[in-house]
């Protein structure tokens, strides 16, 4: 499928109803930084979403659960500093929505007011729904996400498929009409069977964003520093390596330390 939404310079959550309508699958990656975000920036990238995965990639906590409100805030702003065409999310930390819709307008409004943002993004269903609900009574786009919620990694005690069995599957679809009603704009849907995802994806009339979710969704999304193979330890299935950056990096490396080792960098035109 070619470009459909050529003359686009800033998408928006319409510009995503518009693309679902037609048949253009949406493309999203997360960033965290200004200088990732630059380059994605000079792509046709759809959506680049602030992912609370920055817990894992930049400060490298095992679980997306020790990010903190501010720290999502101050990569949100450095991402949002670099990108003109895309539609930029961020995700709403674990403990800034959970159970307390008014503090999770508070977190939201925060998102939006300090970041620049476009929208935020939370992870459940009818279990968040009074929190969504709030956060959109002031004018503030919602992605939901369903299926995997690493989140709830605790609850779950494994990253493994989500709704394999039929009660959990007949729940996510009742969660994902759920978020649809409240006012969602988009759902992703994480690592649930692909004949799932796709009944989903047709009887909802907003986007679906698949991760692991098989290709008959409305688009997709990875982690940036995974599908560039920079975070090396990190290969599920659904994921495929678009480079291997992270190998190029140490390689680069290796020969600055040997350069400046054997005296041979800096040479005299390299110096004033």
């Amino acid at each position: 499928m070619a470009y459909l939404q050529t003359d686009v310079t800033k998408v928006t959550t319409r510009v995503l109803q518009n693309m679902k309508q037609q048949g253009e699958k949406i493309a999203m990656l997360t960033a965290y930084d200004y200088s990732m975000a630059r380059l994605l920036d000079r792509t046709k990238i759809d959506v680049v979403l602030v992912g609370d995965s920055a817990a894992n990639v930049m400060d490298g906590y095992q679980t997306t659960l020790p990010i903190t409100l501010d720290e999502m805030i101050f990569y949100g702003a450095s991402v949002v500093r670099a990108i003109k065409r895309a539609l930029v999310v961020v995700d709403m930390p674990f403990g800034t929505y959970q159970g307390n819709s008014k503090l999770a307008l508070a977190s939201a409004i925060r998102i939006m007011k300090e970041t620049g943002a476009d929208a935020v993004k939370l992870e459940g269903g009818q279990e968040v729904l009074e929190s969504i609900e709030r956060i959109l009574t002031a004018g503030i786009p919602v992605m939901g996400h369903l299926g995997l919620t690493p989140q709830s990694i605790n609850k779950f005690g494994t990253y493994a498929v989500r709704a394999t069995d039929e009660e959990e599957a007949e729940r996510l679809v009742r969660d994902a009409h759920i978020l649809q009603e409240a006012g969602c704009f988009a759902v992703v849907l994480e690592k649930i069977p692909a004949l799932l995802a796709e009944r989903v994806t047709a009887e909802l009339s907003i986007p679906t964003i698949g991760i692991g979710a098989g290709g008959k969704v409305d688009g997709q999304v990875l982690v940036l520093q995974d599908m560039l193979g920079i975070t090396q330890q990190f290969t599920p299935r659904y994921l495929r390596l678009y480079g291997s950056f992270g190998e190029e990096i140490s390689r680069a490396v290796c020969q600055y330390v040997s350069d400046v080792k054997s005296l041979d960098f800096p040479n005299e035109k390299e110096q004033y």
